[in-house]
């Protein structure tokens, strides 16, 4: 049976600053998964500014928290659909909107693509990520646009200091001091947080592609683990 993996691959990293979409990084991705054949991915996309602008222009329409939220996956769903274009026939030619659908998915083909399923309450993509990772029995990388974890965050904080391992629990108590909001941007929010830590899901956070390629390839990598 092939080894699967899923990814959280941020908005940032598909389109940063929710402008032009970076053909260079997307076709480098293109180009690691598809040589890792023997193994099966799910990559769930991230909304990333793109969503946080529509939902910040929600919120100042007065819109609740549920319509910021189902906008915010709509964003999500489409960032599937572009990259599922891109794969071609490795990928996905639907988009699920539940983990069932993507386990029947992936059985057919060797990447699926999705973004938020269902709307729930307090829902995002990476808890979307992290509950398939459990649902599917597998590891868990988060793909993002800083290098791993930090005590405090390092674009703001000079002196914030790197965290290469912490435990479940741990990192759960910090994502909870991080108060949600629809369109949040952090290394990987309360939701997702909560689920790898419930299942002890082994969780890799990285910034950079080669990262990426190390951690499938069992190599040592620049980022955070999340075990234990």
């Amino acid at each position: 049976m092939a080894e699967k993996w899923v990814i959280s691959l941020g908005g940032s990293r598909i389109a940063p600053k929710g402008e032009k979409i970076d053909y260079e990084f997307l076709k480098e991705f293109r180009k690691l998964i598809l040589k890792h054949k023997s193994k099966k991915f799910v990559v769930v996309t991230g909304g990333g500014s793109t969503a946080r602008k529509y939902i910040g222009a929600l919120r100042k329409l007065h819109k609740g928290i549920k319509k910021q939220s189902q906008t915010g996956i709509a964003i999500t769903r489409f960032h599937a659909g572009i990259l599922a274009k891109l794969f071609g026939k490795p990928a996905n030619d639907s988009i699920p909107e539940n983990m069932k659908k993507v386990q029947n998915l992936l059985r057919k083909n060797q990447i699926v693509f999705c973004g938020g399923l269902r709307y729930k309450s307090e829902g995002t993509s990476d808890g979307t990520a992290a509950d398939l990772a459990g649902f599917l029995n597998c590891k868990f990388i988060n793909l993002t646009n800083v290098k791993g974890i930090y005590t405090t965050n390092p674009k703001k904080d000079k002196n914030a200091k790197f965290i290469k391992q912490i435990t479940w629990k741990d990192f759960h108590k910090m994502a909870e001091k991080i108060k949600y909001e629809a369109g949040q941007h952090f290394v990987l929010d309360q939701i997702a947080a909560k689920a790898i830590s419930k299942k002890r899901i082994p969780t890799y956070i990285v910034g950079s592609l080669s990262d990426v390629k190390n951690i499938i390839e069992g190599k040592n990598f620049k980022g955070s683990l999340i075990c234990g």
